[in-house]
């Protein structure tokens, strides 16, 4: 798991192989991560966008942008947590994904950007 506050938002990160989503003599490798996004403010915050940088073992580079996260721009009130859970696939065994999400306090208006550690995903045989 990797985890990284920015601006008293909490990202943590955890991530799985899905062997039976995946097609190894095929080169597609899927995973998926789970995104637990805690608000240690005192103001609620509403995740509005999200852009992820997307790079494989062979150097080839992705990113992928959009409004929310799974369909939603979840409100996130202080002292609370947001989870969700996406994939992600490979043609390669192994990947890195960061990037960030843009929040708007719901308080003042402002919106800021919150860091999304990077995190590696590999297949469990790569460990060996």
């Amino acid at each position: 798991m990797v985890v990284k506050e920015t601006r008293g938002i909490c990202v943590e990160v955890e991530t799985r192989y899905r062997d039976a989503m995946s097609e190894p003599r095929n080169r597609h490798y899927f995973f998926s991560y789970e995104i637990s996004i805690t608000n240690n403010t005192d103001a609620p915050v509403q995740l509005l966008f999200r852009k992820w940088q997307i790079t494989d073992s062979n150097g080839e580079y992705r990113e992928v942008e959009g409004p929310g996260v799974v369909g939603q721009q979840p409100v996130i009130e202080p002292g609370t947590t947001f989870m969700y859970e996406s994939g992600c696939n490979f043609v390669t065994d192994m990947g890195k994904m960061e990037g960030i999400f843009i929040m708007k306090n719901l308080s003042s208006g402002a919106t800021f950007p919150v860091d999304i550690p990077a995190f590696i995903m590999n297949v469990p045989y790569r460990l060996n």
